[in-house]
């Protein structure tokens, strides 16, 4: 009776810790896949914090910048459009850190129904590889902003849709000192009410789940 009742404790707890194990929770909470949507924080640069300034959609968004993942067998990339490189790819460590500092990133999914649209959607990314930044933000002008970058990839599914862009500052309604001085150097009028899209309008799309933070020493990935 007593080694029964032993061998009965020692394959209860194997059960018990296999299935302690099957669940214990990734670091993240989620992996990276291809086809996410990585939103980042506001920087300290004018033009960044202009950004998020006229188009935050609430306290849980301050992003000013995007890109979509691509998981290869070499790491971790994600595709996005910035000034200084026009459209490019670059390693997640580097995203995570513009300039070598420090920035808030958060991973955002497509829902389900909508997931099909990424495969090709991942082909058009490639295809814009090179092109350059687009400074007016007015489409459609030569190149490419963060958000219409993204918004373009998905359009034929019309995953995204624009919106009447403004460049005033909410609390005064007035335009952002930063963007009037962006457009007098371009010598074109500010672009208010004009087609676009931006980092905070689509991060509070309804086709997207909310990942979480995403940090280097703990982001899995995943095809």
């Amino acid at each position: 009776m007593r080694t029964t009742y032993r061998f009965l404790m020692y394959i209860l707890t194997l059960v018990f810790i296999s299935g302690w194990a099957g669940c214990k929770p990734k670091p993240n909470g989620f992996d990276i896949r291809t086809g996410d949507i990585l939103f980042r924080g506001a920087a300290d640069a004018n033009l960044s914090q202009a950004i998020d300034q006229v188009t935050q959609t609430g306290k849980a968004t301050h992003f000013s910048h995007m890109g979509i993942a691509e998981v290869t067998p070499d790491g971790i990339y994600v595709l996005n459009s910035e000034p200084k490189h026009g459209v490019f790819r670059q390693p997640l460590d580097s995203f995570l850190h513009p300039d070598g500092e420090k920035s808030e990133v958060v991973a955002y999914r497509l829902k389900a129904p909508f997931r099909k649209f990424i495969p090709e959607a991942m082909k058009r990314a490639e295809q814009l590889l090179g092109q350059p930044y687009n400074y007016t933000y007015i489409l459609p002008d030569t190149g490419y902003y963060c958000s219409e970058f993204v918004y373009t990839i998905f359009a034929p599914d019309s995953v995204f849709k624009l919106n009447p862009m403004t460049f005033k500052n909410p609390q005064t309604g007035q335009f952002d000192s930063t963007w009037v001085a962006h457009y007098q150097k371009l010598d074109i009028a500010v672009p208010e009410g004009k087609p676009g899209c931006n980092p905070n309008g689509m991060a509070a799309s309804d086709k997207l789940e909310r990942l979480g933070e995403v940090k280097i020493n703990n982001v899995k990935a995943t095809n």
